[in-house]
């Protein structure tokens, strides 16, 4: 018998803005996805995978490597083929659809990164009556590496926030943002010395704005531990990872999470 359903919502986006014009490759990154999922599934949880136009996520090739799962061939292996092939990672849904379907029935929410969740996911506003929905209800709510950024979507003015940003009006950005959910939380997020590689040897060229400076801005107080190294935070409902290496971490503490929940529901 399942214990309850976990929402993950994942990105469509397949480019990133980039300084001076034009853009650079980006999508999810395939074990910050599939190593909780995987662990949910094994702990007892159904998963609901949607995203904003119901087709799954690109995975970013970057991450499509053993590097990613401790130089593991057999576990690169197994994520790839769950990806592929697993029936939560193939019956992919609208945000819209889980929105009319009811959000009622869900025990968490659970978004990974990769850069894609920067593009789409913070300025969406389906998704933002999803995450007000969980954050009033007080249910476990995981963000990992970039995808704290989806976090922003909660906020009223998530469009126009995420515009000031692009254009370097941390003023106005601050303006926009108040009233979102999570200003206040204690969180981190992908940190802007783990960026720099990947816009010196991937976007090659530079982002509009870096994480923890968009999330200070909006409110939150941004943790960072070192670079490429495990690091979650807890704060009320709110967990989030740093960085791919805090994969199975977030993963963990999202199920002691719901474990808690359990006992207190």
């Amino acid at each position: 018998m399942s214990k309850g359903s976990v929402l993950v919502v994942g990105s469509n986006a397949t480019r990133i803005e980039i300084q001076g014009g034009g853009t650079g490759p980006t999508g999810q990154y395939l074990n910050e996805l599939v190593v909780p999922v995987m662990a949910l599934l094994a702990a007892g949880y159904d998963v609901t995978f949607a995203t904003p136009n119901g087709s799954k996520p690109f995975i970013d090739p970057v991450s499509d490597q053993a590097v990613h799962f401790d130089s593991d061939e057999a576990a690169h292996k197994r994520a790839q083929d769950f990806f592929a092939g697993h029936p939560a990672m193939n019956s992919v849904q609208t945000l819209r659809a889980v929105i009319e379907g009811g959000l009622d029935p869900y025990v968490a929410f659970f978004t990974p990164g990769g850069q894609a969740p920067v593009v789409d996911l913070m300025q969406d506003p389906e998704l933002g009556q999803i995450l007000r929905h969980f954050h009033e209800r007080k249910k476990p709510t995981a963000f990992l590496c970039h995808g704290p950024m989806a976090s922003i979507a909660a906020m009223q003015h998530s469009r126009p926030f995420r515009a000031a940003l692009i254009t370097g009006d941390k003023s106005k950005a601050a303006e926009l943002a108040h009233g979102w959910p999570y200003a206040g939380y204690r969180m981190t997020v992908y940190s802007s010395s783990e960026e720099k590689p990947i816009e010196d040897h991937i976007l090659h060229g530079k982002l509009y704005f870096h994480m923890p400076d968009a999330l200070t801005t909006a409110g939150a107080i941004v943790e960072v531990g070192p670079d490429f190294a495990p690091h979650v935070v807890e704060d009320r409902e709110l967990i989030t990872g740093q960085n791919p290496r805090s994969d199975h971490p977030i993963g963990e503490a999202l199920i002691a999470a719901l474990s808690r929940a359990a006992v207190h529901a």
